[in-house]
């Protein structure tokens, strides 16, 4: 556990003396030297890795380098030493992104190769507990079932394909994953909250997508129109966001706050155009949402540690 003290403030208001001022100072001191030399040496390995994959382009570099770096990650983790962690960490996250793009690339870019990468980026960050790997993990999940980006100049581009079945999938993902983190210790939470929070945010981004465009369940199958996903989506912000006020949920009743804020801007928008008086308007309705959201949040209790 980390805690964060003001040493000068502690020392003023005589919760310690200049004895044990002194002392924290120094152990303060040698904790920011190793954190600053685990980060210059993390630097050198992404700059070294980084040139010789240039060098050696090529997938089997990728894949090999990315089994040489995050094994000498593992190695460090496995070693016991606390002052390793962070080199170690971004060891296992640099070469987890060099065999992940080296397992898409020699699969082409197929399913099976974005499932095969979650798969270990889940793996992984559960073994290192590490937030970003598991929400990578997520997003390679997520283009297994057409989810993509692009870019052309000065603009960019959200794709995805299947918004009824992203909906569903990670729905599922994020129930699971925190029936799961239910049966885990504390510790597990953060890096489980990250995935299940990702997942929601591709559920509402699939959402947004059918809620313009709509949906066809296959070639010849049914289709869903834009206006029955926006019905749902308003259902299903309304009820996630009493299930997180219920349950004390912060970060999940913010995502939806947010989500919900582009909801309505999006059908007020796509419906009515953007004249004066709708701006006008919409933006007396911004100021109002920002208002109430701070209140709710200031009603909020402080979240559970599990929770945070």
């Amino acid at each position: 556990m980390k805690v964060t003290l003001d040493l000068d403030k502690l020392l003023d208001e005589g919760h310690i003396d200049q004895a044990d001022y002194d002392r924290l100072n120094r152990l303060g001191a040698r904790a920011t030297s190793a954190l600053a030399f685990n980060v210059l040496v993390g630097f050198g390995v992404i700059a070294v890795s980084g040139a010789t994959l240039a060098l050696l382009a090529g997938y089997v570099t990728a894949i090999v380098l990315g089994v040489l770096v995050a094994g000498a990650g593992l190695a460090l983790l496995r070693s016991g030493r606390a002052s390793w962690d962070v080199l170690a960490g971004i060891c296992v996250l640099v070469g987890a992104l060099l065999f992940g793009g080296g397992m898409v690339v020699a699969g082409d870019g197929r399913p099976g190769a974005f499932v095969l990468v979650a798969v270990l980026f889940g793996a992984a960050g559960l073994y290192v507990r590490n937030a970003l790997l598991m929400v990578l993990a997520v997003l390679a999940l997520s283009s297994a079932v057409g989810a993509n980006t692009g870019y052309a100049h000065a603009t960019y581009y959200l794709g995805i394909r299947e918004p009824t079945l992203t909906i569903v999938l990670f729905f599922a993902l994020a129930v699971a994953i925190q029936l799961i983190g239910r049966k885990l210790a504390a510790a597990w939470q953060r890096v489980l909250n990250a995935a299940a929070a990702t997942a929601l945010f591709l559920v509402n981004l699939a959402f947004w997508i059918g809620s313009l465009w709509g949906d066809r369940l296959g070639e010849d199958g049914l289709a869903i129109s834009s206006g029955v996903f926006a019905l749902l989506w308003a259902l299903a912000l309304l009820g996630g966001g009493l299930a997180a006020w219920a349950l004390n949920r912060r970060w999940l009743f913010n995502l939806l706050a947010v989500f919900a804020g582009i909801h309505f801007y999006t059908q007020w928008f796509e419906r009515l155009g953007a004249t004066p008086a709708t701006v006008l308007i919409a933006g007396l309705f911004a100021l109002g949402f920002a208002v109430g959201l701070r209140m709710l949040n200031q009603a909020l209790r402080e979240p559970e540690r599990s929770a945070s």
